[in-house]
């Protein structure tokens, strides 16, 4: 519980759509762009071990969500990001990692712990020994946060099909630093 927002379980799949209007407003996504991860986040929900947490305004309104999975090396994001990680003989982080696959708080939230605790509540109940995910590769306040729990950079300028940007793919022990 931060002072503003309960965090707890999430059915991603039942309030997707609340989910993605604070993913839109906070990573600056057009309405194409939501459609299109709203069928990808509704898939990965029916993923073994996917699972999401929110959090929840007193009022009830979703100003932040976590979701993850175990990392399977057949899913389309290890798929794109394993060459990169082989580069640096990193590729074996891959296997045993719970994935952080999206984490997003509303603007008028963030700067306030709600992504630091939903990631540290998610990753606590994760039965594997490390954590990875991606973010875009520049200084970003998302970095520093990651960095802060113990995320360090695995590969760089790592390149996905459409997307405008360059990502990094970070990895940290679990559990995460406090």
């Amino acid at each position: 519980m931060t002072d503003e927002a309960a965090i707890g379980p999430l059915d991603l799949a039942e309030h997707v759509d609340e989910a993605l209007a604070v993913q839109a407003l906070a990573f600056g996504l057009s309405a194409d762009e939501v459609g299109v991860r709203r069928h990808i986040v509704l898939r990965h929900m029916t993923s073994p071990g996917a699972r999401a947490l929110g959090a929840t305004t007193p009022d009830g309104r979703l100003v932040g969500f976590v979701y993850g999975m175990p990392n399977d090396r057949t899913h389309w994001w290890s798929t794109i990001v394993e060459p990169y990680l082989r580069r640096y003989g990193r590729d074996g982080w891959l296997d045993d990692s719970f994935v952080i696959t999206e984490l997003h708080v509303h603007p008028d939230y963030q700067a306030r712990g709600i992504g630091r605790t939903l990631i540290t509540t998610i990753t606590d109940g994760a039965a594997e020994p490390r954590s990875i995910l991606s973010a875009i590769d520049i200084e970003s306040p998302a970095r520093a946060l990651y960095r802060s729990l113990g995320y360090a950079d695995l590969a760089e300028q790592v390149l996905f099909p459409s997307a405008p940007r360059a990502y990094a793919v970070m990895g940290a022990p679990l559990p995460l630093r406090r």
